[in-house]
């Protein structure tokens, strides 16, 4: 559903600007509210609510009684917020998830499938680049014929 990436920066308030693109797919699709939370690898995660209610389930089903999972779903939901866009197409992003992802000003929009992904651009850059020279390895291990 959300392909490519796209740069774009964070204005004086903390808004930045959804890519045209995906907001083409929100209307297509009548979203108008999404989950903005702590992401992995110090990004931000997107979700439309109706993927956020799937992520949901899958994080309230892990057992509480365990360490592990009671301290994954205490930080994910602790740091989720609803966000809507403007009509100018911005979401406000709280200063806790910012300072989460480092992000000051420039930031990487980034579509994977099923949520959408925002990194400070010089994260973004440096996991690229780390990670670029990996491609075909991980085709080779994950993709099954």
């Amino acid at each position: 559903m959300f392909y490519g990436e796209y740069e774009h920066v964070i204005d004086s308030k903390g808004r930045v600007m959804i890519p045209a693109k995906f907001r083409e797919i929100f209307k297509e699709r009548y979203v108008e509210k999404f989950f903005l939370t702590r992401g992995l690898d110090q990004c931000l995660f997107v979700f439309t609510e109706e993927q956020w209610k799937t992520e949901e389930k899958k994080f309230r089903d892990m057992p509480y009684t365990k360490t592990e999972p009671r301290i994954f779903t205490r930080l994910i939901f602790a740091s989720a917020t609803e966000v809507v866009c403007d009509k100018q197409g911005r979401i406000l992003i709280p200063d806790y998830l910012k300072n989460h992802a480092e992000i000051k000003a420039d930031v990487m929009i980034i579509g994977v499938s099923n949520r959408i992904e925002i990194w400070s651009k010089e994260k973004w850059t440096q996991f690229f680049d780390n990670n670029k020279n990996r491609y075909e390895e991980l085709a080779e291990k994950l993709i099954s014929e």
